[in-house]
């Protein structure tokens, strides 16, 4: 991460230029950490689904995979 810059010598327009830059690289980390959340949630979600199924119950008895695929896929457009 690198640090800030002597902001005292920043102008009005570069310190505002930076706060959207730094707000537009958080944006998009916030981004790539739901698509993240949603893959682990698939994965986990199909362990279960496996681990069940090894039990002699049927699999995705609770859990639909691709339900959770679709949704995710629907809900995690990146930001404007």
């Amino acid at each position: 991460m690198e640090p800030l810059p002597d902001l005292a010598t920043l102008s009005d327009e570069d310190l505002k230029k930076l706060i959207d830059e730094l707000t537009q690289e958080e944006n998009d980390v916030s981004y790539r950490r739901r698509i993240l959340h949603g893959k682990i949630d698939i994965l986990r979600a199909e362990l279960v689904a496996r681990l069940k199924a090894t039990e002699g119950k049927t699999v995705l008895e609770t859990v639909d995979v691709e339900s959770l695929t679709a949704i995710l896929a629907g809900k995690a457009a990146p930001p404007a």
